[in-house]
């Protein structure tokens, strides 16, 4: 177990603090809900994921924040999905913070998380400022830049507070996704499992997909019989080709761009789910001309969710948040000292410098006790869950978590808070699984199960 015993993992795996808000049978035209949309491009030069492949040299399409805030459930509750890599840290609690602030509510009461395209940025203000002590201005992130996003996507909540929609239905809708994701794990013709079929790897020893959540589910919010808002749902890294610098919202962006030509007047948010093993490679070489491809199998079933929608009454909101603590890979070369000495190193590779700074930012955060949110937003009295899980957990943890529900309509995304890095499931561990973009140790799945249990409410 890499060091880290049973016996170790109950003594620091989880606290969970539970804050709760229910509003109970509110009367009619009591929620309502504002959205809003911020421009959060990074400019030329700027570090595209973290710093691990080619900095932006173009602009192919522009990166956007998408959210909404809802009104009326107590404090107001804000969701926002942000087309960057990932946001972790203080970066992520920037954010947290400054979109709280601007409505009026709690950043624990902040649901975000990325898309994870990778031609986009990840962020990590500590990660940055031990990059800085050597020298290294904006390997992983531009700090000006970071706080100019941060405000934008403020400003535009603030502005759209002026305007709320009344909301009185949620819509719940699903489809099935055909011939796009396929997990990462592949057994070998002879008998071997690894981890080789990635974003635009092919369709490696015709092996099969593999775990994969085939379903895009998608929530929205009505006002009468006619629709405000809706936001989407589906497990896959979001990748066609990417890392020679061209910035782009990569085939989700072209998919809901589509959806949001369809009716102007529905706005559009999509989300990733818990995608950390699961790819377009089976059917994905990294051809230019797979993009559209791609996007036109997510667009047709996100509009066939929207199609099968179906409209209920919207009398209860409850949000709850459980507090994750997570345990820090300590041993090898994820320890302090190994990973303080790859960060000095001049001989080392750029990107083995700026995962040391990643690490050992994740390590500060576990050494100061600080926790990851998992939030759920909860319509209609455990009818519709909407809950968030951090960076690139695997996607069994997303069926994990409907199957602890399986009367109710499950939506999870994964991609908050990306400090962590990689979080396989136990069994991708006892398989074998390894890889340095992962800090936190094996077997971590029941304080994650434990933290859904109580954000779902231990119905």
């Amino acid at each position: 177990m890499n060091g880290f015993g049973h016996k170790s993992m109950r003594l620091v795996c989880l606290a969970l603090v539970l804050s709760a808000c229910v509003v109970p049978l509110a009367a009619r035209g009591a929620f309502r809900v504002a959205t809003f949309e911020a421009d959060i491009t990074i400019p030329i030069g700027h570090a595209c994921m973290g710093g691990g492949v080619t900095d932006a040299r173009e602009i192919v399409d522009r990166l956007s924040a998408k959210g909404f805030v809802l009104l009326g459930a107590g404090d107001p509750v804000v969701v926002v999905a942000l087309d960057w890599c990932q946001c972790n840290n203080d970066s992520y609690s920037r954010l947290q913070g400054a979109l709280a602030e601007a409505a009026g509510t709690r950043p624990k009461r902040v649901m975000l998380a990325t898309v994870h395209q990778h031609d986009a940025p990840i962020c990590d203000l500590t990660a940055q400022r031990l990059l800085d002590q050597y020298g290294l201005k904006g390997w992983n992130c531009d700090p000006s830049f970071h706080e100019a996003a941060v405000q934008r996507t403020a400003a535009a909540l603030r502005q759209a507070l002026k305007s709320p929609r009344r909301v009185t239905h949620y819509g719940i809708g699903q489809a099935k996704v055909e011939k796009l994701a396929s997990n990462r794990r592949v057994v070998r013709p002879d008998g071997t499992i690894t981890w080789e079929r990635g974003s635009a790897s092919g369709d490696v020893f015709h092996a099969p997909e593999g775990e994969v959540d085939p379903w895009l589910k998608s929530i929205s919010l009505w006002d009468g019989n006619k629709p405000v808002l809706v936001w989407s749902c589906y497990a896959i890294h979001p990748m066609s080709y990417y890392g020679k610098g061209g910035v782009s919202a990569d085939f989700p962006g072209i998919a809901r761009a589509r959806r949001q030509a369809d009716d102007p007047a529905v706005f559009q948010i999509y989300f990733t789910g818990c995608a950390g093993d699961t790819t377009a490679g089976k059917y994905n070489t990294g051809a230019r001309e797979n993009r559209p491809v791609l996007a036109e199998r997510l667009y047709g079933a996100m509009a066939e969710a929207w199609r099968t929608t179906q409209r209920h009454r919207l009398k209860q909101v409850e949000y709850r948040v459980a507090d994750l603590h997570l345990p820090a890979r300590s041993t090898g070369k994820f320890a302090v000292e190994a990973m303080q000495t790859t960060l000095a190193n001049t001989n080392a590779t750029r990107w083995q410098r700026i995962e040391a700074a990643l690490g050992l930012s994740w390590r500060q955060r576990v050494d100061q006790g600080r926790g990851i949110d998992v939030p759920c937003l909860d319509l209609g009295k455990g009818a519709v869950l909407f809950t968030m899980l951090p960076a690139e957990c695997f996607v069994g943890y997303q069926l994990a978590a409907q199957r602890l529900r399986p009367a109710s309509f499950v939506m999870v995304t994964g991609f908050g808070d990306g400090a962590p890095g990689y979080v396989p499931t136990d069994r991708c561990w006892k398989d074998g699984y390894q890889d340095d973009y992962c800090w936190v140790p094996p077997m971590t799945e029941s304080a994650i199960l434990r933290a859904l249990e109580e954000a779902f409410g231990r119905r």
